[in-house]
C-alpha cells in the first residue's frame, strides 16, 4: 500500500531521477503525484484525473453544463475520498464480494440491457471505450457499499406505528384517494438556457427512441440506450405515483394509453419524455398479495467471524436439520438475530419486506422445507417456509408503503450521518500542490 510513496522516496533518495533527467537519449514516465492520503492508502493524480475524465463525460452525455473550474475536481475528489473509506471499513468488518456473486450481479445487469451473456456485456462496455476489468472492480465496490450501508444503517432504523399513522393522515389531507399509474419512463433532458440547435439535438434522440419502440424494441432495452435518467438501466422503472403527484400534462396521456402501452413524445421544461403505463389501479380496490409465514437462523459475518467461516457454520447447522433438528431450538442456539428467542420465527411476510436475496431465497422454497445458504448483506440464512397465502392487503399495503417511505426518508439521513462520522475518524491527509 505503500508502494508509489516508497518508489518515490527511493528514486529521491539514490539521485537515480537526476542522472535520468540529465540524460537526454533516457525517457522515464513522471512519478504519479500523492493528492491526498486516506488511512493508509492514497489516491494519485492519475487516478482522480481518470475519474474526472469520467464524471465529464457522463454530464456531456446527459448535456448538462459543466460546473465552474476546481468545483466539479472537489466533488469528484471528496467522493473517492468517501469511497476509499467505506471499502476500507468493508474489508476490515468481513464484507467480501468473490467474483461468484460479483458474477451473478453483472449477469443480473445483463440481462436487464436485454444481453445473453457476459461476454455480450463485455463487449458492450468495451464499446462504449470503458475497460471490463475496471468496470467490474466498480460494481464488486457497489456492491459491498450497499451491503455495509445495510448492516450499519438500514438494520437500526426503527419506524413506529405512530410515525406511520400521522404519515398516513398527512397524506389524507393533502388528498390521498384516486387513481394510481405504475409508470416507466425515458427521458431525454434539455440543459438550462440551451440554444436551438441543442433543444432539436434532443429532441432528434427522443423521436429516434420513440421511432424504435414503434419499430418493435421492448421499452427496457430503449431505456437503457437512450435515457439520460439514473434509472435507465433498470427499464425506466417509476413504481407506482398517486394521480396527484403527476403532472397534468403527462396525466392526460396516461388517461388515454392502455396498460402496455407508451406516450408519444412530451415536453417538459427539463427535457422530452416518453411514458409507458405497466399498469393502472384505484387506491381502494382490494390488493391480493402471496404472503409467507417464514422462520429463518442468521450467522453474521464480521472482522472475526469471516465469509468462509460462516458458511461453514451454517452448513453444519443445515446437516443436523437434514438429520431431524428442530429447527426453532437450532435458531435459538444459533442465530444471531432478534428472532433468535421466538425460534426464528418472521411472522407473516409481504413482498418487499425482505432485502431481495432473502426474498428471491424463500420463495425458492417449498412449503415445509429448509432453503440452501443464502447471502445477503447481513449475513448468511437459513430459511425455514411454514405456510403461504393470498391476503387482501390493501390497508397493510398503504402502511407498508408509508413504513417505506418513512424508512427512506431516514435512511438518507442516518446513513450521511454515518458517512461523516467515518470521515471524522478518519486519517485524510491533502497533499501540497494537487
Amino acid at each position: 500500500m505503500y508502494k508509489k510513496i516508497l518508489v518515490a522516496c527511493l528514486l529521491t533518495v539514490t539521485g537515480l531521477d537526476l542522472a535520468l533527467a540529465a540524460d537526454p537519449q533516457t525517457q522515464v514516465a513522471p512519478i504519479d503525484q500523492i493528492v491526498v492520503v486516506v488511512n493508509e492508502d492514497v489516491i494519485t493524480r492519475n487516478e482522480l484525473n481518470s475519474q474526472l475524465d469520467s464524471a465529464i463525460a457522463q454530464l456531456k452525455k446527459q448535456g448538462t453544463p459543466l460546473p465552474e473550474d476546481g468545483v466539479l475536481e472537489k466533488q469528484v475528489l471528496e467522493r473517492m475520498i468517501t469511497e476509499m473509506l467505506q471499502a476500507q471499513f468493508a474489508k476490515e468488518t468481513g464484507i467480501r464480494i468473490d467474483d461468484t456473486q460479483l458474477d451473478r450481479t453483472l449477469q443480473r445487469i445483463a440481462q436487464a440491457n436485454n444481453l445473453n451473456s457476459l461476454e455480450e456485456f463485455r463487449a458492450r462496455v468495451e464499446q462504449d471505450g470503458s475497460s471490463f476489468a475496471k468496470f467490474r472492480e466498480q460494481i464488486r465496490a457497489e456492491i459491498a457499499s450497499t451491503r455495509l450501508r445495510e448492516r450499519e444503517v438500514d438494520a437500526k432504523i426503527v419506524i413506529s406505528e405512530n410515525e406511520i399513522d400521522n404519515f398516513l393522515a398527512n397524506q389524507e389531507r393533502q388528498g390521498g384517494k384516486g387513481e394510481e399509474f405504475h409508470l416507466a419512463h425515458i427521458f431525454i433532458g434539455v440543459p438550462e438556457q440551451a440554444s436551438a440547435a441543442a433543444i432539436r439535438a434532443s429532441q432528434q434522440r427522443a423521436e429516434e427512441a420513440l421511432g424504435k419502440l414503434q419499430g418493435g424494441n421492448s421499452f427496457a432495452q430503449v431505456a437503457a440506450g437512450y435515457s439520460d435518467a439514473k434509472d435507465g438501466l433498470t427499464g425506466g422503472e417509476l413504481g407506482w405515483r398517486p394521480a396527484e403527484r403527476i403532472p397534468p400534462l403527462f396525466l392526460e396521456e396516461l388517461k388515454k394509453l392502455q396498460p402496455g402501452g407508451f406516450s408519444s413524445i412530451l415536453r417538459s421544461p427539463n427535457g422530452f419524455h416518453i411514458l409507458k403505463l405497466v399498469e393502472r389501479r384505484d387506491k381502494n380496490q382490494a390488493v391480493l398479495i402471496t404472503q409467507t409465514h417464514a422462520r429463518h437462523i442468521l450467522i453474521r459475518t464480521s472482522e472475526l467471524v469471516p465469509e468462509k467461516e460462516a458458511r461453514a457454520k451454517l452448513a453444519e447447522i443445515k446437516r443436523a436439520l437434514d438429520n431431524g433438528a428442530d429447527f426453532a431450538e437450532q435458531a435459538k442456539l444459533n442465530s444471531e438475530d432478534g428472532s433468535a428467542s421466538k425460534g426464528g420465527d418472521l411472522g407473516w411476510l409481504s413482498p418487499g419486506d425482505t432485502v431481495p436475496e432473502f426474498e428471491n431465497g424463500m420463495n425458492a422454497t417449498a412449503i415445509g422445507q429448509v432453503s440452501a445458504p443464502i447471502q445477503s448483506g447481513f449475513g448468511f440464512h437459513l430459511i425455514q417456509v411454514l405456510e403461504r397465502r393470498n391476503q387482501d392487503v390493501s390497508v397493510e399495503q398503504k402502511r407498508m408503503q408509508a413504513k417505506q417511505s418513512i424508512r427512506a426518508l431516514k435512511s438518507d439521513e442516518a446513513y450521511q450521518d454515518w458517512l461523516r462520522q467515518l470521515r471524522d475518524r478518519a486519517f485524510v491527509e491533502y497533499r501540497e500542490n494537487q
